[in-house]
């Protein structure tokens, strides 16, 4: 993860205060309104991705000698035919995974042939099977449900969340603007006018733009 996300954290007692008050911050500034439960699971998805290495899997093959699932159309086959337990494992991997890199990575991800919109409906719909898999007095079957829903929402707030600590010189200035040119971000819109750059007009496509 970023440095200066790193350096942030190490002024605070822990990296759970941390994600806790930026996601409130991402939630204030975009009129994000969500329980406590679904904060609470967004913080535990930020505090696992704050190690970068845990995007990749770190062994090839499980315990049986089996190739471990590595994309995420991969993840979605196995854990079709998985048993209960695993099936849990690899939807919540395919979910978080996908949640956190179109909040983190979206604007890179527009110029790939595998897009934002294929991490955004791989995402809800894992979030989606989790809430109709697991048992109906399961605490986190509302979570999985409000995300599926809302999975556009939650993106846009840690989108919001990289954007602001990730404009510390003038290479993440340029990236931000690079962005608004490549997906017409809102939130990197909004970015530039704050920091006095005056962005040109038009309304490129972007499955994630939300005029307020």
């Amino acid at each position: 993860m970023n440095a200066a996300i790193k350096q942030d954290i190490n002024i605070l007692v822990s990296s759970k205060d941390y994600f806790s008050q930026v996601l409130d911050d991402a939630f204030y500034a975009r009129k994000i309104k969500a329980e406590n439960d679904v904060r609470g699971y967004l913080v535990q998805v930020l505090e696992h991705y704050l190690d970068a290495q845990n995007l990749f899997d770190k062994e090839k093959v499980d315990e049986a000698g089996r190739r471990k699932p590595t994309t995420l159309a991969e993840l979605y086959l196995t854990a079709a035919s998985a048993d209960f337990n695993q099936r849990i494992e690899l939807l919540k991997r395919l979910g978080d995974k996908s949640l956190y890199i179109s909040g983190f990575f979206g604007d890179s991800l527009q110029r790939k042939v595998i897009d934002i919109e294929y991490y955004v409906n791989m995402g809800g719909s894992a979030y989606n099977i989790l809430a109709k898999t697991v048992d109906k007095n399961d605490p986190q079957k509302n979570v999985f449900e409000t995300i599926s829903r809302r999975f556009v929402d939650f993106v846009e707030a840690l989108s919001y969340i990289s954007q602001n600590v990730m404009i510390s010189n003038n290479q993440s200035l340029l990236r931000l603007y690079d962005r608004y040119l490549q997906t017409g971000s809102t939130l990197a819109k909004e970015k530039l006018l704050e920091l006095g750059i005056v962005t040109i007009s038009g309304d490129p496509k972007n499955p994630l733009k939300h005029e307020n």
